[in-house]
């Protein structure tokens, strides 16, 4: 059964629990606010375009950035194609916000949030921003629950695709930059 994580745990009971624990309107608001900024990766790919307008030095790195976190999107929309797990159905589950499709596994918004936390921290200037920064992964993967969105698994695995994206992204950055510095 497709609401039921490895090991049998039954993932719709587990969603109603979050939703029931922090199910308040000023909670529900704000998770629909991350959802908007999140959906198809807009507001981060908007925040790496901002990034390489307004730290000129560093640009080809920002938009890089921008361009893993576009992957780690696409790669996302991908797998959802390969697993087509629906979207969470049970009656108990409030559902408060719309979705581009019907299918949740893995989270998109869990992916890119992931990877671009991973790859604009590291474009900080100031170490403290990455701490706030940081903590907008767990925010994220927490508001698809609170929207009924997605169940556990899929932010989980979401969260994951993310992260891996995003090593991927910065390993591909760093031999393009030893490669052109050995060739001078």
């Amino acid at each position: 059964m497709l609401d039921r994580a490895p090991g049998g745990v039954d993932e719709a009971s587990l969603l109603v629990a979050v939703q029931r624990r922090i199910d308040h309107p000023t909670v529900v608001r704000a998770a629909r606010a991350m959802s908007l900024f999140g959906e198809h990766a807009a507001g981060w790919l908007a925040l790496g375009a901002a990034g390489a307008a307004l730290d000129p030095t560093r640009r080809r790195e920002w938009t890089t950035a921008a361009v893993g976190v576009a992957g780690a999107h696409g790669a996302s929309i991908a797998l959802k194609q390969v697993v087509r797990r629906r979207r969470p159905h049970d009656p108990r589950i409030a559902v408060h916000v719309g979705t581009p499709s019907r299918l949740s596994f893995p989270s998109s918004h869990a992916t890119s949030t992931t990877a671009a936390v991973v790859l604009y921290a590291g474009l900080l200037r100031r170490s403290e921003a990455t701490v706030p920064l940081t903590s907008l992964i767990p925010a994220m993967a927490l508001s698809r629950l609170v929207l009924g969105v997605h169940y556990p698994t899929d932010v989980l695995a979401g969260t994951a695709l993310g992260a891996a994206c995003a090593l991927v992204t910065r390993r591909v950055t760093e031999r393009g930059r030893l490669g052109r510095w050995r060739t001078r």
